[in-house]
């Protein structure tokens, strides 16, 4: 027998929550927090959880806090179980890479799992119809950690082959012209009639879906914001309609070009 007791042994989860309603949370992300004896995260994140989280030890943190929530949930998790939450998919502009970098440059020997979420593309696609069908690209407007340059760059390259591109934090006070700009490069590529998507608070509360189009988007700023997702349709995408009623958009996958339907 060893001469002392062994360290408990933790393990840290990094749980995508999706749009944060239980609902849309995979069965594994429930399971980790049930497990956590620590659970970290934004506030704004962690407030849908409600009930998951009674009787756990609850750090809440705030935006701009990212390297901090990080290291303290590394240092906790060396020898506690720690669900770090991020929402949407934790690998997809969320907490996962900063975690796994500052794991990867403290050298600490603990356990990781990322769990992956529902992320803000998907649910907001799904709310109308099936505009993301094939190949498809996301960038997001925020210059906070990339040059507007690069930002700028990307955009072009993808508008350029006509996919339809999601665009995240596609406007807030701090950058306010970033959404009329991403339009102003799709509209190099699209034409005018090429369909967007607004949709505020995806399979949250408080949702909103607006339907438009390319030259009219700009229409439609003042309600785009930091709870906003945008989708830009592609050279094939279109407005579906039922009637005269519009009921989303379709980004044809390719079928049409085989069979008859």
């Amino acid at each position: 027998m060893p001469s002392h007791a062994e360290e408990p042994r933790g393990g840290l989860t990094i749980v995508g929550l999706g749009p944060g309603r239980r609902e849309y949370m995979t069965a594994r992300a429930l399971k980790a927090i049930a497990a956590a004896e620590y659970v970290i995260g934004n506030a704004s994140y962690l407030e849908p959880l409600g009930p998951l989280l009674a009787g756990k030890n609850v750090i809440r943190s705030s935006m701009g806090k990212e390297v901090e929530r990080a290291q303290q949930a590394i240092d906790l998790a060396r020898s506690h179980a720690v669900a770090i939450v991020s929402g949407g998919d934790a690998g997809v502009y969320g907490m996962a890479s900063i975690v796994l970098e500052v794991l990867e440059n403290s050298g600490a020997a603990v356990d990781v799992e990322v769990i992956p979420g529902v992320t803000a593309a998907n649910a907001a696609a799904s709310r109308v119809g099936s505009p993301l069908s094939g190949d498809f690209a996301v960038i997001s407007l925020s210059d906070l950690l990339t040059p507007l340059e690069v930002i700028e760059q990307r955009l072009d390259a993808v508008f350029s082959v006509g996919i339809p591109v999601v665009l995240y934090n596609p406007k807030s006070r701090g950058r306010p012209h970033n959404f009329a700009l991403a339009v102003s490069h799709a509209r190099k590529y699209l034409a005018a009639s090429t369909p967007v998507a607004i949709v505020k608070n995806a399979l949250r509360d408080g949702e909103e879906i607006i339907i438009t189009t390319l030259g009219e988007a700009e229409k439609c700023e003042g309600t785009v914001d930091m709870h906003s997702t945008v989708i830009i349709g592609g050279s094939e995408s279109r407005i579906w309609r039922r009637g005269e009623n519009v009921k989303g958009i379709i980004t044809p996958r390719g079928y049409h070009r085989k069979y008859v339907y």
